[in-house]
């Protein structure tokens, strides 16, 4: 089945043959649903920190900051923004010249409003001689929308979200990664003053990302008195997943094995591959201007300031376990922080041994740890929150997508569609041990959470592999606590008209 041709492209991918036979068989197997214990909701795995709890939390970030140790803003930025011009798309290929659906009648009544707008101008200017004031006018509405979108124009429809235009300012406007810049000046600057920034892009528009970022980065370095460590990385072609056809052979395009990308889980190896103790990891699109980052930046600091709280703890319990210097009561006390603050049960915990108890709670306490926001449910899209089994028959707090949970079970079903609150990713990771060696995030990812979709290549029908995703099964054995964060705190742009939502005006 694999040919002398194939073995010379896994070699170039750094793909091995035993994980070819591992995709192939999870073609043929499938993946199971995950069994559900819960929703998640506050009072069952969900903290809602009082006033006192939140200053806490705040004074304990403060601290942590004046340490010296490394935070990193990590921004998964390769999303490419056609999708928010869907919308526009269909309305240049459509029949009629006129707007006629209500998504294009908002766009053009609305389109001074747009912070790209000078720029939009300027390029119907030098593409049609006419303003974009005089082609609304003439009712060349379509030309507006190929300035905006071809080659020709801005390209706006082949770029990455991280490079448009987003925000209004008197003193420039700003893009997605700029947002980002500033926002790591207000809550992840070191004692040094340093602020690392990670940004994860697609190999074709990475001169683009570091273009930006060696025009804009000095200005927000003067002016938030800080200094900017500026970092990129791709997704690895040795995480990019084989196609198969409809029978479960690997698809071949002109005679050639056909790799798809796995996925936001393949970023599990970029994240891995971060010199960090502390790690915010939030989507490029998800900014707001200045003057409502305020909310953003104090539930940035409290759940960072849970994290390392919490850190603290396990790494004072570890120390003790390790020592052999400890007491019965002292072993019940990490049992019930483990249940109670790691949200982590264990049913069969009464049929165990001390020294059994200990093996288990060694296990338990040494892993990464992750504290993830949650807003309640608006009816957004997204993953949602749910205490969940594990293979070792524990419960633990996971963050699951629809396709993880079995709609046809009427009561897993209605856990899912009764869910008080969603996952906006909005995390912070702690990734050292008790003894400061960085952990192998690799080895915590749940194999069996991947899934299945259907894709076609050139009119064949294929089946895509897509790897556990990064906040869902490739985090699935890292400790995990979630906190209720206010709906504020997410502003996603889905579409192009999300941005004329007063967020982000």
């Amino acid at each position: 089945m694999i040919t002398l041709q194939d073995k010379e492209l896994l070699k170039e991918k750094g793909i091995s043959e035993e994980k070819i036979a591992e995709q192939l068989a999870a073609f043929e197997k499938g993946f199971p649903y995950l069994k559900l214990y819960a929703a998640a909701s506050v009072g069952q795995g969900i903290l809602q920190p009082d006033a006192d709890e939140q200053q806490k939390y705040l004074d304990s970030w403060d601290a942590y900051m004046e340490t010296g140790k490394k935070v990193v803003k990590f921004v998964p930025a390769s999303g490419a923004a056609s999708r928010m011009f869907k919308n526009l798309f269909e309305f240049v290929d459509a029949s009629y010249e006129e707007p006629q659906t209500d998504f294009e009648k908002t766009f053009f009544a609305n389109l001074d409003k747009f912070a790209f707008y000078q720029e939009l101008d300027a390029a119907c200017r030098k593409t049609t001689g006419k303003t974009a004031q005089e082609l609304q006018e003439a009712k060349r509405y379509k030309d507006i929308v190929r300035n905006l979108l071809l080659p020709e124009g801005m390209n706006y429809g082949a770029l990455p979200k991280g490079l448009l235009t987003f925000h209004k300012y008197e003193a420039g406007n700003r893009t997605p990664v700029e947002e980002h810049l500033v926002e790591g000046a207000l809550y992840a600057a070191g004692k040094d003053g340093d602020v690392n920034v990670h940004f994860t892009v697609s190999p074709e528009h990475r001169a683009l990302f570091q273009k930006l970022v060696d025009e804009r980065a000095a200005y927000y370095a003067e002016h938030y008195g800080v200094n900017y460590v500026v970092s990129f990385s791709e997704q690895k072609a040795s995480t990019d997943t084989l196609a198969v056809d409809m029978e479960n052979r690997p698809f071949r395009d002109g005679g050639h094995l056909l790799f798809r990308p796995g996925g936001h889980g393949a970023l599990i190896e970029n994240l891995n591959d971060l010199d960090a103790d502390v790690v915010f990891i939030k989507n490029i699109d998800n900014v707001v201007p200045d003057k409502l980052k305020g909310e953003t930046v104090l539930y940035k600091k409290i759940i960072a300031g849970l994290l390392v709280g919490l850190q603290q703890q396990v790494f004072s319990y570890l120390r003790l376990l390790d020592s052999g210097k400890y007491t019965h009561e002292q072993i019940l006390e990490i049992l019930q922080f483990v249940q109670q603050h790691l949200f982590c049960k264990n049913f069969d915990i009464k049929n165990y041994e001390d020294a059994e108890l200990v093996i288990y709670l060694k296990q338990k306490l040494n892993r990464p740890m992750r504290v993830c926001g949650m807003v309640k449910n608006v009816g957004e899209p997204g993953g949602g929150p749910f205490l969940a089994y594990n293979a070792d028959g524990t419960v633990s707090l996971q963050i699951l997508e629809s396709s993880q949970i079995d709609m046809n079970d009427a009561e897993k079903k209605a856990m899912f569609e009764k869910g008080t609150h969603f996952n906006p990713v909005d995390l912070v990771c702690a990734v050292r041990d008790y003894k400061g060696n960085k952990f192998d995030l690799t080895k915590y990812v749940d194999k069996a959470t991947g899934f299945i979709s259907h894709k076609s290549k050139n009119g064949k029908d294929l089946k895509a592999l897509e790897l556990p995703g990064l906040w869902n099964g490739a985090m699935s054995d890292w400790n995990t606590v979630f906190v209720e964060v206010p709906l504020s705190t997410f502003n996603p742009v889905k579409t192009v008209n999300d941005l004329l939502r007063s967020q982000h005006q």
